[in-house]
C-alpha cells in the first residue's frame, strides 16, 4: 500500500480537501486504484454536537468509527492509563492502516494508493498526537511508500503586488521540526507563482523545483485536477511512491469537458435554501455539492439564495422588517425550495412557513431529514387541520405528535441513541418517483444521522389526506421517504452520497382541477391533477414526487393514479 498524506499550514480553508481529492482523481486517471482517509483533530465522542459554525457540515459515512476513548471504556487497555505515546499515537497507525485496506470502489481487495487528509493546520496543539503518529508511521511503511504534500499560502500584498514566501517557509520550518519533511508544495495563490518565487521556496524548504505546484484562483474547482495534471504533479508522485511502472498518463478528457461545460452555463436555475446555519455555507457543503452536480448535468447555471429560516418568521415582521421582506422576495422568486437537515427549534417556524409557501404554491419542494419532518407537520396543520400538530422535538406534550423520538440503542456506548450510518429504505410501489430516480431499484441504501421519525400511527391518517409514504425502513415502522404534489420528502442524507439519479420531470395536465391536497372525480372517471409548471427549470434538480393521489372530499375512497398521456387514469 502506498500512502499521499495532505497536510495544510499558515492558515485553514486553503482547500486541503479538494487538493486531496483532486490528487485522488488524478491518480485514478493514471489507472491506479485509490481509497481516502479524512483525520479531523478532534476530541468529540459525538461530531453531530459540534455546531456548524465552528466545524462546518458534519458528514456521514456508511459505518460508525471507533477513538480510543471507546477501548479504554471498553477495558482494551485493562485499566493502565491512557497515554499519547503510545496508546493513541499507536491507535491512530492502526486506525489508518486498517481504513487504508478497505475497498471503496467495488471491487476486491485493497487499493493502490490511499490519500489521507489531515484537517486543522501545522502547529495546532490538537493536531500534535496524527503529527506524530503520522511520523512514526511513514518511517514504518518506509521511504518509496509514503508522500506527503503540504497545501500552504503565499499571499500578494496588494501594496507592492508581490507574492511572499515567507508564510510557506515557516511552515515547513514547522512541519520539519515535528519530523516530516514535504516531498511536493502545493502553494495558493491567486496568481500563478513566478519563476523567482518557486526558486525561492525550493531553495529555502528543500523541494525540488518540478515538485513545487502552484494551485492559484480558478473559475470552480473542477479546474483542479487540470491544474495537477499539466504541473506534472501526477509524475513527481510516482517518482516518490516508485509507481512509474504502473502510472500510466492520465486521462481527464471526460474531465475536461465537464470543467469547460460549468464554465459555460448560463440559463440560471434559483434555489432557495432555508436553513439555521446560513451564515456559513461550509454548514451545508455536502447539499451544495449535490445541488451543483445536478444543475450541471442539467445544462444549468445554480444560483443558491441563502434565507435565515428565523426571517421569514411573523415576529422578525416587527423586528426587522427589511430582513422579513427581504427573506420572503427571495423565497418566492425561487424555482425550488430546499429545507436541509438540522437540529433544535430555533427558525423551525420559518422552516413551516417556507413548507406551507412551496405546497399551496405548487413550487418544487425538496425536504431532507428536518425538512421531511417540519414538511410533515405542515401537512398535518394545514390539510389535516392540526393546529397543535408538532415533533416531540419542539413541543414534548402536542397533543397530536406527527414526529416523534425513535432511538437506536447502542450496546457499547451510553447516551448512543442516534440512528447513524448507512440504512435501507424499501421502496413501497415501484411506479413512484422516488424509485425511479433510483433507476427502479427495490430499495436504496442511504445515510442517516437523526433521532427523530415520522409517528407510525399517523402514517395511515396522513396518507389519506394525501401525503404518500413511498419508502419505509425494514421494519415498516420508520418512514424515509414520502412526497405529495411537487415535493420530494427524504429521511436521509441522499446529498453525503455522489451516485447519480435518474432525471426527474414535471408534467402538466390539459385540465387543472386538482388543488391544494384535494382531488376531484371528474365526470369521465378520470382523476385529474396540477403538475407543476416552472417553465422546465423546476425540472433540473428532482425535486418532483406526483405519484399519488389524495382523497377527494365527496368520496371516502382512496385513488391512486398513474401518468398515461396528459390525464392520469384511475386504477
Amino acid at each position: 500500500m502506498k500512502y499521499v498524506l495532505v497536510t495544510g499550514g499558515v492558515v485553514s480553508g486553503l482547500g486541503k480537501g479538494v487538493t486531496a481529492s483532486s490528487i485522488g482523481l488524478l491518480l485514478k486517471a493514471c489507472g491506479l486504484r485509490v481509497t481516502s482517509i479524512k483525520i479531523d483533530p478532534y476530541l468529540n465522542t459525538d461530531a453531530g454536537t459540534m455546531s456548524p459554525f465552528e466545524h462546518g457540515e458534519v458528514f456521514v459515512l456508511d459505518d460508525g468509527g471507533e477513538s480510543v476513548i471507546d477501548r479504554e471504556r471498553k477495558g482494551d487497555y485493562l485499566g493502565k492509563t491512557v497515554q499519547v505515546v503510545p496508546h493513541i499515537t499507536d491507535a491512530i497507525q492502526e486506525w489508518i492502516e486498517r481504513a487504508a485496506q478497505i475497498p471503496v470502489d467495488g471491487k476486491s481487495g485493497p487499493a493502490d494508493v490511499c490519500v489521507i487528509e489531515l484537517g486543522g493546520t501545522i502547529g495546532d496543539i490538537e493536531s500534535m498526537p496524527f503529527i506524530e503518529a503520522l511520523g512514526q508511521f511513514s518511517y514504518r511503511v518506509g521511504a518509496g511508500n509514503f508522500c506527503l504534500i503540504h497545501v500552504s499560502l503565499v499571499p500578494v500584498l496588494n501594496v507592492v503586488g508581490e507574492q511572499k514566501t515567507k508564510p510557506t517557509q515557516h511552515s515547513v520550518r514547522g512541519l520539519r521540526s515535528l519530523g516530516l519533511t514535504p516531498h511536493l508544495l502545493a502553494c495558493r495563490s491567486t496568481m500563478a507563482l513566478d519563476e523567482n518565487v518557486t526558486a525561492k521556496l525550493s531553495q529555502f524548504c528543500h523541494v525540488p523545483r518540478e515538485n513545487i505546484i502552484t494551485l492559484y484562483d480558478v473559475p470552480n474547482i473542477w479546474h483542479i485536477p487540470l491544474l495537477l495534471r499539466d504541473q506534472k504533479a501526477h509524475q513527481a508522485i510516482s517518482k516518490v511512491l516508485n509507481l512509474q511502472s504502473m502510472a500510466r498518463e492520465p486521462d481527464l478528457e471526460e474531465w475536461t469537458s465537464r470543467t469547460e461545460l460549468a464554465d459555460a452555463l448560463h440559463e440560471p436555475v434559483r434555489i432557495a435554501m432555508v436553513g439555521k446555519y446560513t451564515g456559513l455555507s461550509d454548514s451545508y457543503l455536502s447539499v451544495l455539492k449535490a445541488l451543483l452536480h445536478a444543475s450541471v448535468s442539467q445544462r444549468k447555471k445554480l444560483y443558491v439564495d441563502w434565507i435565515a429560516a428565523g426571517d421569514l418568521e411573523n415576529a422578525t415582521e416587527k423586528e426587522n422588517p427589511d430582513a422579513y421582506k427581504a427573506a420572503w422576495k427571495l423565497l418566492k422568486g425561487a424555482d425550488g425550495v430546499l429545507v436541509p437537515g438540522g437540529f433544535g427549534d430555533r427558525g423551525v417556524q420559518g422552516k413551516i412557513l417556507a413548507a406551507k409557501y412551496a405546497r399551496e404554491n405548487r413550487i418544487p419542494y425538496l425536504g431532507i431529514c428536518l425538512g421531511m419532518q417540519i414538511s410533515v407537520i405542515e401537512f398535518a396543520r394545514s390539510v389535516l387541520g392540526l393546529k397543535d400538530a408538532n415533533s416531540t422535538e419542539f413541543d414534548p406534550q402536542t397533543k397530536n405528535p406527527c414526529v416523534v423520538f425513535m432511538p437506536e440503542g447502542s450496546k457499547t456506548h451510553m447516551g448512543g441513541t442516534m440512528r447513524l450510518g448507512s440504512r435501507r429504505t424499501l421502496f413501497q410501489a415501484m411506479d413512484c418517483k422516488s424509485a425511479k430516480l433510483y433507476g427502479n431499484r427495490n430499495f436504496v441504501d442511504e445515510r442517516h444521522r437523526h433521532r427523530y421519525e415520522v409517528n407510525p400511527e399517523m402514517v395511515g391518517r396522513l396518507e389519506r389526506a394525501g401525503l404518500s409514504f413511498t419508502g419505509k425502513d425494514i421494519t415498516g415502522l420508520i418512514a424515509a421517504a414520502c412526497g405529495q404534489l411537487d415535493s420530494l420528502l427524504l429521511q436521509g442524507y441522499e446529498n453525503k452520497r455522489i451516485i447519480p439519479m435518474a432525471a426527474g420531470t414535471i408534467d402538466t395536465p390539459a385540465t387543472i382541477i386538482y388543488q391544494n391536497g384535494t382531488a376531484t372525480k371528474a365526470s369521465n372517471g378520470t382523476l385529474e391533477g396540477i403538475y407543476s409548471i416552472c417553465n422546465g427549470s423546476c425540472g433540473v434538480l428532482g425535486f418532483y414526487v406526483t405519484e399519488f393521489g389524495n382523497r377527494t372530499r365527496a368520496d371516502p375512497d382512496i385513488f391512486k393514479w398513474k401518468q398515461l398521456g396528459e390525464v392520469p387514469q384511475l386504477y
